[in-house]
């Protein structure tokens, strides 16, 4: 039985959903969202709540419950709050800076880094050392904050690199003499 998916999905005000087949559509303040679940699963919108019930009780049909249930209370959440990613830059000259929807990245190589960010996710630089992902959609939010991670990920020797906030980097010891 999946745990997750027994639980129905809560819609908050504001927000209202449609089934058409397979296909739920969820409205809110922040946009709008879909996602087409497989033919395993029953989608219901009741008075303010989404339920997602397995049809049939093949493991492939349960795992289909749990993860169409995830995906449906990720599509609420975004369209609500949205999600947000924060990295910080650690190293000496090493900074962001933003001109329009591209952040440029000075990361000690040869040349400027220029990342264009996808529509549908904003990319903002509070600071020359932190830098905000944010958008609707948690997929897209996470694959743009993996990409700019991945010009300079935090080395173990002195940890210098993007990270994301928070993120413990394991320092290694160096040569000896």
């Amino acid at each position: 039985m999946s745990r997750i998916g027994k639980k129905p999905v809560a819609m908050p005000s504001g927000v209202s959903a449609e089934v058409s087949g397979q296909t739920i559509e969820v409205k809110g303040p922040k946009g709008t969202r879909s996602f087409r679940a497989t033919d395993d699963v029953t989608l219901t919108v009741e008075d303010s709540a989404i339920t997602v019930t397995p049809r049939g009780k093949s493991k492939r049909a349960r795992q289909q419950w749990g993860m169409s249930r995830t995906m449906i209370e990720n599509l609420v959440t975004g369209v609500t709050t949205g999600f947000k990613k924060e990295l910080e830059i650690q190293g000496v000259g090493y900074r962001a800076a933003i001109n329009g929807n591209t952040l440029r990245l000075n990361l000690g190589l040869s040349h400027d880094v220029d990342y264009v960010a996808p529509e549908g996710v904003t990319v903002t630089a509070p600071k020359q050392t932190e830098i905000v992902v944010e958008g609707i959609d948690e997929q897209l939010v996470g694959q743009v904050a993996a990409n700019i991670r991945a010009w300079r990920k935090p080395e173990p020797y002195k940890g210098k690199g993007i990270r994301y906030k928070g993120e413990f980097v394991f320092r290694k010891e160096g040569k000896k003499k």
